[in-house]
């Protein structure tokens, strides 16, 4: 028997046939509590009660407790279960649809890496800006300038700096709570721009360790595939200690072990949520301290 889970209901099948059936109440919000608890890989009350005392074949790994789990069958993909025919609206479907979608966007949108990824992008915008003020300042320190006229100029760039201290403070913190791994091996504020380069936690988790290495270095790495040369080293990693304070024959193969350790951690801060930071850090030092004394 092969137990199909469907937006609508639960069935078991078999031959091509639904032997066995427990249909969801009509009622869009009853239904989306329901597309939730599979998301979230809960097993519903309806699954259990349908395949008790029964061997049943299942495709979800979630399911797996409760039948055989078979991904590949092709009976699931050749019956054809139409809600409709067991007296489900279209406009149902649509509403359960769309309500659907917009919970999961509203959901990811409050995802604290991409909260993080706003955070460096105004980190950045602030930076910049605060560059460009005190370049204007400097430029205008050389001439003659009553006090009252450039005052302004001179607390609104205080202003910035102030804000860019916040920012930084705010990541710092978040970062020890979003990926206390990813902070650990490589410092808070270059894992914030890891994220931020990738798209999001889970995205950087599932980079390989070679992509990290180099990423911030994009315009680089493209004129190397474009004119030859030199590939870039590494990337945003450049900034910590242990790549920009070595010796530049140094810098490949450390950046190289840096980019696999944060790899490591990122994906411990992304699935297992263990914390396995010193162990990866005194291990990176050992390597690191052989390549230095070498």
């Amino acid at each position: 028997m092969y137990l199909i889970t469907k937006w609508f209901g639960i069935f078991l099948c078999n031959n091509n046939e639904i032997k066995s059936k427990i249909l969801f109440p009509k009622n869009a919000n009853e239904i989306i509590k329901k597309l939730e608890d599979i998301k979230n890989n809960k097993i519903l009350f309806e699954e259990k009660k349908i395949a008790k005392g029964i061997k049943v074949i299942v495709n979800e790994k979630r399911l797996s407790t409760i039948g055989n789990f078979v991904f590949s069958d092709p009976f699931f993909n050749s019956i054809v279960i139409n809600f409709e025919d067991f007296g489900f609206s279209f406009d149902l479907f649509k509403d359960v649809t769309l309500f659907f979608a917009q919970k999961r966007v509203d959901y990811l949108l409050q995802s604290e890496d991409l909260q993080i990824i706003q955070m460096v992008n105004s980190l950045d915008d602030l930076i910049q800006t605060a560059n460009l003020l005190s370049e204007r300042l400097n430029c205008w320190s050389v001439i003659s300038t009553p006090d009252e006229k450039i005052k302004p100029f001179k607390e609104l760039l205080s202003n910035v700096n102030d804000e860019i201290n916040r920012l930084e403070n705010q990541i710092d913190l978040d970062m020890v709570n979003i990926a206390p791994n990813t902070s650990k091996v490589v410092g808070c504020l270059i894992g914030a721009r890891l994220i931020s380069l990738a798209g999001g936690l889970n995205k950087l988790a599932l980079m390989p360790s070679s992509t990290i290495q180099v990423l911030g270095a994009e315009k680089a790495l493209f004129r190397f595939k474009k004119e030859g040369g030199k590939p870039p080293k590494h990337g945003i990693i450049f900034q910590h200690l242990s790549i920009n304070s070595a010796s530049k024959k140094q810098r490949g193969r450390i950046a190289r072990l840096l980019s696999s350790a944060i790899s490591t951690a990122v994906k411990a801060d992304a699935f297992t949520k263990r914390y396995i930071a010193d162990d990866l850090l005194a291990d990176l030092k050992l390597k690191i301290d052989y390549i230095k004394n070498k």
